[in-house]
């Protein structure tokens, strides 16, 4: 295996639970409305350090959309996904954006997301706005 070239961010960071590495910036936020199956998600205009899984056709709250599971480049860990595509008009402002779910990450205190109330029982695996 090669060399691992890590990002380091400076600011207000959000960075992978299980290894710290940075992932992004708040300043990079785009939404807090979303939620998915751990409870809350944000959607980010970039992110840096990850990996990206195959494309897949997910149906999620909003309609269908094609996104790709986004990997912490250092542990491996899944962190969130990548929209592709969005099929729906009123969706396309998610194209080429990311979703980071606050359960898989550090806040910028270094905080751990607490599993809440917010949860959705029986609902989608994966993020949506509210």
């Amino acid at each position: 295996m090669g060399r691992l070239f890590v990002v380091t961010l400076d600011g207000s960071i959000y960075s992978c639970k299980h290894c710290k590495t940075h992932l992004a910036l708040s300043d990079d936020i785009i939404s807090k409305a979303f939620h998915c199956r751990h409870g809350k998600a944000y959607l980010f205009d970039k992110v840096v350090n990850v990996t990206v899984g195959e494309k897949e056709e997910r149906m999620m709250i909003t309609g269908m959309h094609t996104v790709v599971d986004i990997f912490c480049v250092r542990c491996g860990s899944i962190v969130g996904w990548k929209y592709e595509s969005a099929h729906e008009k009123g969706q396309k402002y998610k194209e080429g954006k990311f979703i980071l779910e606050r359960f898989k990450v550090l806040g910028p205190d270094g905080s751990m997301y607490v599993l809440g109330q917010e949860v959705q029982v029986g609902g989608s695996d994966d993020a949506d706005d509210a």
